[in-house]
């Protein structure tokens, strides 16, 4: 616990010597300030990815890997391995990037996705300590499929830890409050006005490949805004306050039902024993039909059961 306590410090302390120097030197949002507000509720998350949710993903990526690899195709496999590295590493990062894209937009599309996915589009501030504010259900099914492709080749991706790195630090770059003429690199690897777009309160369905851009300019979602950014960030929505408020959010719905469930029981109990119909009814006339006993009277209705989280 401690070692991670430390690797997390000083993991910050790394962040904070390269992002403050260049949010103040190149400022998207010259009137934002470095301590802004809901910063303490963004170092939550930071230190509960790295002290917690890290480990978790891990695991689960090893588990991933070691059971693909094992139970892949074994003959694609091999033919994979056949082929230079580079062309392995290309061909998972391309492919895995293209996995992620539309991981993506389903988040924006399907409900259940978009409740785990909110709790990220919630900053209405950005700036790399705000890239860290994500679910980890998020974080985990993002690096899932961003690493799956590799799994599935039986590819090694030791040889690209170092561009891994890399990848990772820009991904923090492009929620940083920094606005840099880039060149092609926007192109490459995108660029904060990019992703701070797809972060905009009137959200329009642009830019969901965050380190990938050309992907969005593959399928018509590539979007650059000009101007400088006066937009509105966040959500129409408001989501609950607090850290572990954001983490229950996406699982609202089922909560609701739970507890709902006994209330609806109890009022199901407490009507039918108001109409509880008579034991039996008279008949009619002599050698009528007797009415069965315990006919009910009336259909009670209760709350509908959960459709979506």
């Amino acid at each position: 616990m401690w070692t991670r306590l430390l690797d997390a410090l000083a993991s910050l302390a790394l962040l904070v010597a390269v992002f403050v120097p260049l949010e103040r030197a190149f400022p998207a949002r010259k009137t934002q300030p470095i301590a802004r507000r809901e910063l303490t509720l963004d170092g939550a998350f930071f230190f509960g990815q790295y002290l917690l949710w890290n480990l978790v993903a891990l695991t689960l990526l090893v588990f991933a890997d070691g059971t693909l690899r094992h139970h892949g195709p074994s003959s694609f496999q091999a033919w994979v391995a056949s082929t230079p590295w580079w062309a392995q590493g290309l061909a998972a990062v391309l492919l895995g990037d293209m996995l992620v894209y539309w991981f993506h937009r389903a988040c924006h599309s399907w409900e259940p996705l978009w409740r785990i996915h909110s709790v990220h589009h919630s900053s209405e501030s950005l700036d790399f300590v705000a890239a860290h504010r994500e679910h980890p259900i998020d974080g985990i099914c993002t690096q899932l499929a961003a690493n799956l492709p590799a799994f599935m080749m039986g590819v090694s991706l030791q040889s690209l830890a170092g561009f891994i790195a890399f990848r990772g630090m820009w991904a923090i770059f492009v929620h940083s409050n920094v606005r840099l003429p880039l060149g092609p690199l926007r192109w490459i690897f995108g660029a904060p006005e990019l992703h701070h777009w797809h972060h905009a309160k009137n959200f329009r369905g642009h830019n969901y490949a965050n380190i990938a851009p050309w992907i969005d300019l593959l399928f018509g979602t590539h979007h650059c805004p000009e101007g400088e950014e006066t937009y509105a960030l966040g959500l129409e929505e408001k989501l609950p306050e607090g850290y572990f408020a954001k983490l229950a959010h996406p699982f609202k719905p089922a909560i609701a039902w739970i507890f709902r469930a006994p209330a609806a029981q109890r009022q199901l109990a407490g009507s039918a024993s108001l109409h509880e119909p008579p034991p039996h009814f008279a008949p009619s006339a002599a050698g009528a039909t007797q009415v069965p006993a315990n006919v009910p009277v009336a259909v009670l209705q209760v709350d509908p059961p959960l459709q979506t989280l």
